[in-house]
């Protein structure tokens, strides 16, 4: 009897030991299991990309009124068309169309060279050629909002303008998973003719859909308008409407926005259409930018 009682104890003992390594196992494989599951549900344009380790997603304009940090990594280049159509109350809508050039530059900065021209009362004349520096101040994520800064200097038709020169600070980053968003805030000085000065705050939240394909938001604009004599008599503008970007490859994407005035100075409303088209490897990330499969992402 004690033998048996003594072989029973010791078989029990094994037992228990057993059935602990196994659901040590199960509680490892389990573990394993939801860390690879983790992985594959993040977004391939939230990967960071290129020497400043920035999310894909900034490297294609997502908010025509709100520009996001850096746009194109050292030694890559992108164009973009841009037509922007104003209605004004009882007056004909106006028209530009502008021809952009990003440049990417070492040592996070970036160049932008702009052509802008008006079609105007039945008639098109130039506008303003523009020259625009961007710095940023960190890698991304190393500073809060990842604040980079921004001149510009437009060389205007004299006829109707005068020169002018923009300052301007942005902020960008993400909330969560699927949101983005970007604000501007920056002063414009002419430097001649009515001696005009505009502050403007510009801003937009997206939402993605689909992965690296479709997203949409909201974007707005405020405007504060003054001329040389009549500082205390600004002309106020804010327009606010829902915007949508389709990254129609990996190289290209088209953004559509429409404002929508919500004061009686400035137009009824405004509506951008941006086509962009980029050359080069997004900073050696080529492999990781473009549309992947949503089985994958969703």
């Amino acid at each position: 009897m004690i033998h048996l009682s003594s072989t029973l104890a010791a078989f029990t003992s094994l037992l228990v030991i057993s059935l602990g390594k196994i659901n040590a196992e199960e509680t490892t494989s389990t573990l394993h299991t939801l860390t690879v599951t983790a992985m594959a549900e993040k977004l391939a344009e939230d990967v960071p990309v290129g020497p400043y380790n920035q999310p894909e997603w900034t490297t294609e304009r997502r908010f025509p009124t709100t520009r996001v940090y850096l746009q194109q990594m050292p030694g890559d280049v992108g164009l973009e068309q841009w037509w922007r159509v104003r209605s004004y109350n009882n007056q004909p809508a106006t028209q530009r169309f502008q021809e952009e050039m990003e440049i990417g530059l070492p040592n996070r900065f970036q160049l932008d060279l702009y052509y802008t021209w008006a079609h105007e009362a039945g008639r098109t004349r130039f506008d303003e050629a523009s020259v625009e520096l961007r710095y940023a101040l960190a890698d991304w994520g190393k500073i809060p909002f990842n604040p980079t800064l921004y001149v510009e200097y437009a060389f205007t038709n004299h006829k109707y303008n005068g020169d002018t020169l923009e300052t301007k600070l942005l902020f960008g980053d993400d909330i969560g998973r699927r949101i983005h968003w970007g604000l501007n805030v920056s002063f414009e000085s002419e430097l001649s003719h009515e001696l005009g000065k505009t502050l403007i705050v510009a801003g937009g939240v997206g939402y993605t859909l689909i992965d690296q394909l479709l997203s949409v938001g909201v974007e707005m604009q405020y405007n504060r308008d003054t001329v040389a004599g009549q500082r205390s008599n600004p002309n106020v503008e804010f327009e606010a409407g829902p915007s949508l970007q389709w990254r129609m490859t990996k190289n290209s994407h088209l953004d559509l926005v429409g404002l929508f005035g919500c004061t009686h100075q400035g137009p009824r409303v405004e509506g951008f259409v941006v086509f962009g088209w980029d050359f080069g490897g997004k900073g050696g990330n080529k492999e990781q930018h473009g549309y992947t499969p949503t089985a994958v992402h969703q």
